[in-house]
């Protein structure tokens, strides 16, 4: 009989683990190549809480249990955990070493699986753990996947071919690369766990995640530019075999292990982001030399190359079309009250199938309405659903993935009947101000992206508001709609990308916003292309932007009289370019309502 309930889901836990003498087990929403977005084999912190955010952990001792989120879900945890059950934890003011410090009993055995956990993670961990006296202990097998009765296979979907066509380079080239590095770096092998790292090393793609179009994998290159692609035999088709050639050797996943312990004597790269702590003792325990440094496809796989570029352009111009098209749909129908935040997602959805080749969403669409809109990572579901309020504000951010880019926009508009109120305005043109001074930034070579979200701030902080989000994030080409390792946000010790000089051909989002707890919320949202600026007398090169995303911005929220006449000029001559790109693509009335958006501000 299968358990229903989340407290006897519980309760088998705390049983396996006592059968297994452990006193407590750590579980975060992870897989074994540390994803951002994870299939439904890996989904045990949602099966055994109810949680179902992105990002977070819980802990269960014998007699209590934390679950641990950041800002993003404090109240989205407290809607789908039972507190009965589990205690809210917020990070990264509260971290699962110290709060196990506190109220484990000295001498307990805390597990954790090493497939789900870095090295840089469970060290930290165990320097909190050891002062009170608690050891940390790997396990073999995952104490939850022995209670989880029904739970999902690994997707058994063949990996396909990403066409070098819209590649750009071929997989030899890219293996060449690394195996430069490798050379440079005195390194034998570099182990590849990122599924997007593998998915651009290879010029593969697949549907194994949600979301991301990657193929359950794991790659060992080597010096010689040869690699080890590590998959279930069943995902391997005669196409990708021809087109991995001889110099990539195709063993099943399960070998993965043995391979590693293979590289004895050998020194090798392992990511310590990425590449999980099983890795790491597999490789020490063979006696090989391990490294810890940053996967070497990250940043070769953050610069677009022209064909790669060009596709993004492609695949935003069509996206823009479908996503014109949704913002006038909203625009008629909302005011009624009858369209409900699930009804408008599936709405765009819909739209962007009958524009391109869509594939997937890029990520699951946040469609929020009223004060669901103040939560800036918010996603509907069927107990959150709500009618959007005529006289509100209405928040959409969404994506595509298509086969020749990834996707990601932000709109925020006005649902009428009546007239936003001043505040509304006097925000969402700050915002505007901020986004606007990103697009039209212009740095030295060497600058990292915390130097310049300051840009997008500065308009909020004058109101003596903020936002607690980055400003902007990496999008991969047909990959992860959030990719390292360049970022905007502000300068976080430590943090992946805080150091990551902006380079020329990185994507990055612009984006922005507002949020006003249970009132309403405001973001605007493009994607950039980082490029070259030729400037008369330069001492140095300097860098700018490319805008990508091309759909009207509601002029409804704006206060004109709060721009500069640069800022005028810039949204006349951005949606000047809007009316170009999307109007071959529209007919009729949506024609027209491009027409009507598009007019000079």
């Amino acid at each position: 009989m299968l358990m229903q309930t989340h407290e006897a889901r519980l309760t088998a836990l705390r049983q396996e683990l006592k059968g297994r003498n452990l006193d407590g087990f750590i579980i975060p929403i992870s897989d074994e190549h540390m994803s951002e977005y994870v299939g439904a084999y890996a989904q045990r912190l949602a099966w055994l809480t109810g949680f179902g955010g992105s990002a977070g952990s819980a802990v269960v001792l014998a007699n209590k249990a934390a679950i641990f989120v950041d800002g993003r879900y404090t109240v989205q945890v407290r809607d789908q955990v039972d507190e009965k059950l589990f205690e809210y934890r917020s990070v990264p003011k509260d971290t699962i070493g110290g709060w196990l410090a506190d109220n484990a009993e000295r001498g307990a055995r805390i597990a954790y699986d090493p497939w789900l956990h870095t090295r840089k993670s469970i060290d930290a961990a165990r320097k909190q753990l050891e002062r009170a006296g608690v050891e940390l202990v790997a396990v073999e097998t995952n104490p939850i996947d022995s209670v989880w009765q029904d739970r999902p296979e690994p997707s058994a979907a063949t990996a396909v071919v990403h066409d070098a066509a819209l590649a750009g380079r071929s997989s030899s080239e890219k293996r060449s690369e690394i195996a430069d590095w490798l050379k440079k770096t005195g390194h034998d092998a570099a182990v590849v766990s990122a599924l997007d790292s593998i998915a651009w090393l290879l010029n593969i793609r697949g549907t194994d995640v949600d979301r991301t179009p990657v193929a359950l994998s794991y790659v060992i290159s080597h010096q010689d530019g040869t690699a080890e692609f590590f998959i279930a035999p069943e995902k391997v088709t005669p196409e990708l075999t021809q087109h991995l050639g001889n110099a990539v050797t195709i063993r099943a996943r399960d070998e993965f292990p043995d391979a590693l312990a293979g590289l004895s004597g050998k020194r090798v790269s392992v990511d310590p982001d990425y590449g999980v702590d099983a890795i790491a003792q597999l490789l020490e325990g063979a006696g090989a030399e391990v490294s810890f440094n940053r996967d070497p496809t990250i940043v070769p796989k953050a610069v677009k190359n022209a064909v790669e570029q060009q596709g993004h352009r492609d695949a935003q111009a069509r996206d823009g079309a479908a996503v014109a098209r949704f913002l006038r749909w909203i625009e008629i129908n909302a005011p009624s009250g009858e369209v409900d935040e699930l009804t408008a997602a599936a709405t765009l959805k819909a739209f962007r199938e009958e524009h391109g080749d869509l594939r997937d969403l890029s990520f699951d669409t946040i469609s929020a309405a009223g004060p669901h809109a103040a939560l800036p990572h918010y996603r509907v579901d069927e107990d959150s659903n709500i009618a959007i309020p005529p006289s509100s504000i209405y928040l959409v951010d969404s994506g595509g993935q298509y086969r020749d880019g990834t996707t990601d926009i932000t709109r925020t508009v006005w649902v009428g009947p009546g007239e936003p109120s001043r505040e509304m305005i006097d925000r969402y043109t700050r915002v505007l101000k901020g986004h606007i001074a990103i697009d039209l930034a212009v740095f030295p070579e060497g600058t990292v992206g915390a130097q310049l979200d300051a840009f997008a701030r500065q308009y909020l902080w004058q109101a003596g508001v903020d936002y607690a989000h980055g400003t902007g994030h990496g999008v991969g080409s047909f990959l992860s709609v959030h990719e390292g390792p360049q970022r905007i946000a502000k300068a976080t010790s430590g943090q992946a990308g805080s150091d990551q000089e902006l380079l020329a051909g990185m994507i990055l989002s612009n984006e922005p916003g507002y949020y006003k707890p249970n009132g309403f919320g405001i973001r605007i949202e493009n994607l950039v292309l980082t490029v070259k600026r030729e400037i008369e007398g330069a001492e140095g090169d300097y860098f700018g932007f490319e805008t990508l995303t091309f759909v009207p911005i509601d002029r409804r929220l704006v206060d004109k009289t709060m721009l500069s006449p640069e800022e005028i000029a810039w949204w006349n001559t951005y949606h000047s370019k809007v009316r170009d790109i999307l109007a071959p693509q529209l007919l009729g009335e949506d024609l027209d309502w491009l027409e009507r958006e598009c007019a000079p501000l």
